[in-house]
Parts: C-alpha cells; sequence; structure tokens
C-alpha cells in the first residue's frame, strides 16, 4: 500500500493529467453520443478539467525534463488540488440548483443573453431548432446522483488527492542522484 502511495503522489500530475482527460472525454461523449446537450454550469465544470489539463500537462513534461529526480512539482500539485476544488465547488452550486436548495442564475433558468440573428433565422425557418437546456433539469442520474453530483465527488477526490501530493513525505520523493 505504501508503495501505492508512493508512486500516485511522486507521479500525480501524470495521474491528474489521465483522469482529466478521461473526465473531459466522458463529458463529449455523452453530449455526442448520449444526446445529452450540456447546460451552461456544466459548460463551466468543463472549463476547471481544461485548466487541470494544462497544468498537469507542463507539470508532467516538466517531472519528464527533470528525469523525475525529485518527483513531482509540489507546487503543481498544489495548483491542482485549487483547480479541482473550484470545479467541486461549481458542481455543488450545479447540484443544488438542480435539488432545489437554492435558486440558480438567470442564465441558467432560460433567461440571460438573446441571440437576434438566431431568433430572426427561426422565424423564417432557415435556422436550426436547438431545444434549451436549463441548468435545474435533470437529464440522466446514476445511483440517485445527477452527472453534477458525481463530478462533484469526483472533482473533490481528486483535490484530496492533489492535496496529499503536494504534502507529501520526503521518503515518497526520489533519492538525489
Amino acid at each position: 500500500m505504501r508503495g501505492i502511495y508512493r508512486l500516485l503522489t511522486r507521479w500525480w500530475t501524470a495521474f491528474a493529467l489521465a483522469a482529466s482527460l478521461a473526465l473531459l472525454g466522458a463529458a463529449h461523449a455523452f453530449q455526442h453520443f448520449g444526446d445529452l446537450a450540456p447546460c451552461n454550469l456544466c459548460l463551466k465544470q468543463r472549463e476547471a478539467y481544461w485548466g487541470a489539463v494544462a497544468i498537469a500537462l507542463v507539470a508532467t513534461l516538466w517531472h519528464l525534463v527533470s528525469r523525475g529526480s525529485r518527483g513531482t512539482p509540489r507546487i503543481a500539485a498544489f495548483l491542482l488540488a485549487v483547480v479541482f476544488a473550484t470545479g467541486a465547488v461549481t458542481a455543488v452550486f450545479h447540484l443544488g440548483g438542480e435539488m432545489d436548495w437554492w435558486d440558480l442564475p438567470a442564465t441558467c433558468s432560460g433567461g440571460g443573453e438573446v441571440n437576434l440573428e438566431g431568433l430572426a433565422s427561426l422565424a423564417l425557418g432557415t435556422g436550426p431548432i436547438e431545444p434549451a437546456v436549463f441548468c435545474d433539469t435533470v437529464t440522466w442520474r446514476f445511483l440517485g446522483l445527477s452527472m453534477a453530483g458525481w463530478n462533484a465527488l469526483i472533482a473533490a477526490a481528486l483535490a484530496v488527492f492533489s492535496l496529499l501530493a503536494a504534502k507529501r513525505p520526503k521518503d515518497a520523493r526520489a533519492p538525489r542522484n
């Protein structure tokens, strides 16, 4: 068990990169193959994972270029913790709106910006008809949790693992050469 912990914390940015890309891939698969159009808050939750991809990619490349002599950069693991925690907070906000714990912004419930060109093309019959996607409507559930609920759990777990990687003991690092 200790060996797995050392491996995970030493290569955390690579694991975080793989997890972020897998979650983004799953979200896009649900969108394109499952016909589940994302709402505004769903897209905001994806932004956190794109930020994590950028941080984790740079840190993993740095780790490989430096030949992993000191393990994953701790600052990168801490930044990943902040990004994943932000994603978890956004997902909890979305989940709370779905569960009617609080009201969501107008852009999430059908209000917000109006595209006049799009309305004119719809009126003339030349534009595509796109159904409105509301943030407070749950379109998919698994084991009683919506996508926002699962995203909140996963992002929180990734934030905790990122903090563990940022505060790993010295013996988890590779010895200096």
